[in-house]
Order: structure tokens, then sequence, then C-alpha cells
């Protein structure tokens, strides 16, 4: 049987890290905000509030629900602060090295049955689990990008991942209003396993020169019915990202399929990041998104 969740603590302010804040307060959870850079937590709470804010003049949130959520956050200042969590969940760069380090500053901090988290993209929870010391109650939790929006989360089992602690993450995804879905441990789980080489394949149609950004995304987008094109969509998530993917896919399978564009390659040594450096496969910094190629 598994822990009911009550606390969660998150350790990354970033984008998603605030994303997950925010629907655990919504939700009536008690939220513990960590980030190694102060400013980056008084930032994240600055945007959960805007947020929540854009939900109640959608009429999805009243101002009250929106005032007590808020009060539900608090910022960690240190890992010692994430000692009353249930649960823990690593929201940090998509780097193995950091992610392991952070893991193992974080567990002496912790309760002895808390569960501990991942919110990684595709990098193997078997390995993440062993720099713990409780690779039994740790668990691979994906949630998508933006999470308020977003219904799907993964739920990737490590080897030596318990039921109990699969079982306690399923209700704590049930919580949240959120589907689950489970996976097995592979290189990027389901979604960005299907996801990624699409993206990675519009790159090399673009750098292969059978088509222009603003073509391929208008084809996708009209012909196969996509919300937004790859290209976009590849901004959106940070071209660091992408390549940090299909390199994990590449280097853990083996296949040449999952050769990372050289295009891709050269935007991110270039700082190109997608939107947040303002320049991608789209230059943001005017008032409408402008093809870089």
């Amino acid at each position: 049987m598994g822990i009911e969740i009550k606390t969660v603590g998150i350790v990354g302010a970033g984008q998603m890290g605030n994303g997950i804040a925010h629907v655990c307060a919504a939700s009536g959870l008690d939220v513990r905000l960590n980030d190694r850079d102060p400013d980056r937590i008084e930032a994240g709470l600055a945007l959960i509030d805007a947020n929540l804010t854009r939900q109640v003049q959608k009429g999805s949130l009243s101002d009250e629900q929106r005032r007590s959520a808020l009060a539900r956050i608090a910022a960690a200042r240190s890992y010692d602060d994430l000692a009353p969590c249930d649960l823990v969940i690593e929201a940090a760069t998509e780097d193995e090295a950091t992610k392991r380090k952070i893991f193992q500053a974080l567990c002496p901090s912790l309760k002895p049955d808390a569960l501990v988290a991942t919110n990684t993209s595709s990098i193997s929870i078997t390995r993440l689990a062993a720099s713990t010391d409780r690779p039994d109650r740790f668990i691979g939790i994906h949630f998508m990008n933006p999470v308020p929006v977003m219904q799907l989360v993964e739920l990737i089992r490590g080897i030596a991942t318990e039921d109990p602690t699969y079982e306690s993450a399923k209700a704590f995804i049930a919580r949240l209003g959120k589907t689950s879905t489970m996976s097995e441990d592979f290189p990027a789980f389901i979604v960005n396993r299907i996801l990624l080489p699409m993206i990675n394949e519009a790159i090399y149609t673009l750098y292969e020169g059978v088509g222009s950004v603003e073509s391929i995304d208008t084809a996708m987008r009209l012909g196969a019915n996509h919300p937004m094109g790859p290209l976009q969509l590849a901004d959106f998530i940070g071209l660091d990202t992408c390549l940090s993917v299909m390199q994990v896919l590449y280097e853990g399978l083996a296949d040449s399929k999952y050769r990372p564009c050289p295009l891709l390659v050269k935007y991110v040594e270039a700082g190109w990041l997608g939107r947040k450096t303002k320049r991608g496969f789209y230059d943001y910094r005017g008032e409408t998104p402008i093809p870089t190629r």
C-alpha cells in the first residue's frame, strides 16, 4: 500500500518546476519550492501568481482559490526545508550528472519514508535511482510542458521501484486531475521516443533543403492536423532539450536513425535555443516570429 502525499517538494524553480508547483497547490497540496538560486524561486512564485491570475480571468478559478493556492506554496531555501515532504520531485536541467549530484545531496535531508521522483524526459530512471539511498521509493514522474495545461503525465518505474511507490505516484497524479500512463524504463520513454525523432526528422528536412521553416511547419499543421509545426514546437521545448533527448536515444539505443541532425547541433552551439533565448528556428525579438531559415 502506498503513502498518502500531502506535502510536495520541488527542486528546480524553472519552467517545469513552477508549473508542477502550480498544479500541486491548486489541487490542495502543500508545496515547498527549492532552487539553488533564490532569485529563481522568487521569479517562479511571481510566474505562478501570474498564471493563476490568468485562470481567474478565464473563469476556471475563483480569486479565493488563487489566494489559497499561493498560500500553500513556500520557498525552500535549503534541502533541509524539504524534510517534511512526502514526495520530492527533481525538475532541474536535463543533465544526468547534475541530477545525480542533486539526489546525493538531497536524500540525507528527507524523512526515511519520503518518495523521490525525477521529471526527466529521457534519462534512465534505474541509473538515477542508484544515486539515491532509496531506489525502491524512486520513480520517474514526467510532466508535459506547460504543466497546468497538459493532461498527460508519464510514470516510469526503475528496476528497483516497488509497487507501493508506483501506486502512490499514480494516486498523486489522479489527485492533480491528470491522466497517467506507465512506461518501461527505456530511453526517452513513450512520448519523446516518438515525438523527438519526428522533430529531428523535420530539422533534417530543413537541413537538406526539402522545405523552408515556414513550409515545413505549415505542411504538418494543415497536412497532419498538428496544433503547431514541429520546428515551432522544437523552439517551444528548447533546442538544447531536443538535442539532449536525441543524444540519449542515439547513445542508449545505438541506432543511426536517432542521430541528431547537424543543424540542431549548430543551433545549440550558437546559443539559439528557441523561445527562451529569443532565437531558434524563429526569431522572436520582434512583434511577430520570423523564420531564421
